[in-house]
């Protein structure tokens, strides 16, 4: 695969990765820092993740959708934690964690 195929994976982990961040900076903010600590840990570890995929997607690694599979795993579960949560920001990165979750997946089709 080239760069270019992965271009829509590699903007789907940058806005993840963007919307993780963000989702850490602000439940820091907040008083519900004990109820969110697996939100935490997760926006974390997605948000590293992403970052790793985009480096390897753009280098076009040999392990690239072995990565994003990867990827997928921790988007779904970065999801599925902040889905117990009504904060905006969780709801927002529900949203982005699933969509990159699903473009992830579709590199693994197409490897």
């Amino acid at each position: 695969m080239t760069v270019t195929t992965y271009k829509e994976c590699i903007d789907a982990c940058i806005r993840c990765m963007n919307v993780c961040n963000v989702s850490y900076v602000s439940s820091l903010k907040g008083l519900e820092i004990v109820e969110l600590r697996e939100c935490l840990r997760l926006y974390r570890e997605c948000a590293d993740l992403c970052g790793f995929a985009v480096q390897a997607m753009t280098r076009n690694s040999p392990f690239a959708a072995e990565i994003c599979e990867l990827v997928a795993k921790a988007c779904d579960a970065c999801a599925d934690e902040c889905a117990k949560h009504p904060h905006e920001h969780c709801q927002d990165c529900v949203r982005v964690c699933r969509e990159c979750a699903s473009v992830c997946r579709s590199v693994l089709v197409a490897a």
